[in-house]
């Protein structure tokens, strides 16, 4: 059984074989897609056969649980949550000299984030890995619903429906995209700063705020910002 220091919970299962399923990504982004549109565009005439998925997902006797890991020596768990009661996805950091696991954001109703700036999530996806979840566009769709960042690249579209496509059955990739972009996470896009070598947001829900009560300790919050861009040049952050 999979084991996540100082996380609560379980039991953690592998996940990694509902990769492959198509309808497991629109499932896993249904908080980021809002609306009776956004819905019918990604999941179409296979609703039934996602909730079905969606409710295998969300059994109690099983949490699939993904790793993602990363160059600098951490791992990011992407953990399905199933309490009775208490269902969400929680993305959680961990490095070996770590006694515990940090939380980096929570998809539920009670959310927490965001947890990355979009040049976070397109380097986290790109670090090659020989072990966990190592296919690039499964790494994007992954960890998006993490993402909280105001101010986005011009090719994010293109690159978030290069992934759809790759993975998925939707019809129009660049619709559902547009829409994952607009109304990403669960909270507003915030604006993210680089100062001193530790980047943080404005966000009131994100533990990577120095302004919240319950922010993240500087000294984490500056390994991980070096852990997720590993040494590529940020797009669009602003130095402190």
């Amino acid at each position: 059984m999979l084991k996540i220091p100082g996380y609560d919970g379980g039991p953690l299962a592998e996940g990694g074989a509902y990769l492959d399923e198509p309808l497991f990504w629109p499932v896993h982004l249904g908080s980021c897609l809002r609306g009776e549109d956004a819905q019918r565009a990604a999941f179409g005439a296979d609703w039934d056969a996602a909730m079905e998925l969606y409710r295998v997902l969300s059994a109690e006797r099983e949490w699939p649980t993904y790793t993602v890991p990363l160059r600098s020596g951490h791992t990011v768990y992407v953990v399905h949550r199933n309490f009775d009661g208490d269902r969400g996805v929680d993305y959680l950091i961990h490095h070996p000299t770590w006694p515990t696991a940090e939380t980096l954001a929570v998809d539920d109703g009670h959310f927490m984030g965001p947890g990355m700036a979009w040049p976070e999530l397109v380097s986290a996806a790109r670090q090659p890995s020989m072990r966990g979840v190592a296919d690039p566009d499964a790494r994007l769709l992954l960890l998006f619903p993490t993402l909280g960042d105001a101010l986005l690249p011009d090719d994010a579209t293109t690159v978030l429906t290069s992934a759809l496509s790759a993975l998925t059955w939707i019809e129009e990739p660049a619709e559902v995209a547009t829409m994952l972009l607009r109304d990403q996470g669960q909270w507003e896009p915030a604006h993210w700063e680089l100062a001193d070598g530790v980047r943080t947001n404005d966000g009131n829900h994100s533990f990577r705020n120095p302004a919240n009560t319950f922010a993240l300790p500087e000294g984490r919050l500056r390994e991980i910002s070096g852990a997720f861009v590993d040494g590529e040049a940020p797009d669009h952050l602003t130095s402190g």
